[in-house]
């Protein structure tokens, strides 16, 4: 999937790159699988902003993606590639032998008439969708659960990939894309393969419009604001910070621990570098 550049027409123009969708082969979505995706602008039910620089964008259908693969045993044929505006990755539409239809998300070497299945029996092939204790160590795996049935939750952006390390009694080693090592129950769910649309972290968007078309409104710096704006506000010229970041609420805002789940410690063998 390659990158396309733009001559520099203008100042917008200049450096902006796109996905050539080369891969893409049907432009509208599945009606039976597509819902609304309500806009919220950042605001909560009263109206007030709870979450800025958000608001905005074109308008978008969600995708219902099969997270948890749970058609074992029936095989399935990729009939369609299709672009997400919801997520990184492609998305391709699966049809199934008794004629049910849904989207997963696209590997790479997967392409329109590859054919894919889920279960025990499944080949060790991209796409296919197999329990933990079924792929071999050594294998790049995708969409992993992290409670059987749930559905994947790890892993599921574009170009990324985690990899199986070992497996000892009832846990699974996988080492994650951010390289931490985590243990995981053998009998959850993972995908064969790398997701697709590598070249995704490429791509330059350019100009500011295009940002607001993807939902996200303007950003000002703290060190641009008066002193009753923000912490970092105020000064003559660029004025150092003077004490670590804050958040406009005096709130910590870089180096602060954020990870509040503590139980799940036990299941982390090595931490992210």
């Amino acid at each position: 999937m390659p990158v396309k550049t733009y001559k520099p027409t203008s100042p917008g123009r200049r450096g902006m790159s796109v996905s050539t969708f080369e891969e893409i082969t049907k432009k509208h979505p599945e009606r039976a699988l597509t819902e609304p995706l309500k806009k919220t602008a950042g605001r909560n039910n009263n109206g007030r902003i709870t979450t800025r620089h958000r608001g905005g964008g074109h308008k978008r259908l969600y995708r219902i993606i099969d997270w948890k693969r749970n058609k074992i045993g029936i095989q399935g044929r990729v009939i369609a590639v299709e672009y997400d505006p919801n997520r990184s990755a492609r998305i391709a539409l699966i049809e199934y032998e008794d004629g049910e239809r849904r989207y997963i998300l696209c590997p790479v070497g997967v392409r329109v008439g590859t054919r894919l299945s889920s279960g025990p029996e499944a080949d060790l092939s991209p796409g296919n969708a197999l329990a933990l204790r079924d792929i071999p160590v050594g294998s790049i795996i995708h969409n992993i659960e992290l409670k059987p049935g749930r559905g994947g939750q790890l892993v599921r952006g574009a170009g990324v990939g985690a990899q199986l390390m070992a497996k000892e009694g009832t846990w699974a080693q996988v080492r994650l894309p951010s390289g931490e090592v985590r243990l995981i129950f053998v009998e959850c769910m993972a995908t064969l393969g790398q997701v697709g649309n590598p070249e995704h972290a490429t791509i330059s968007i350019g100009k500011a419009g295009r940002t607001r078309h993807m939902g996200f409104r303007p950003t000002v710096r703290g060190s641009a604001m008066n002193p009753r704006d923000h912490p970092h506000g105020g000064g003559e010229g660029k004025a150092p910070i003077g004490g670590q970041p804050q958040t406009k609420w005096g709130k910590v805002a870089m180096g602060k621990k954020t990870r509040r789940r503590k139980g799940t410690d036990k299941f982390i063998v090595r931490k992210r570098t």
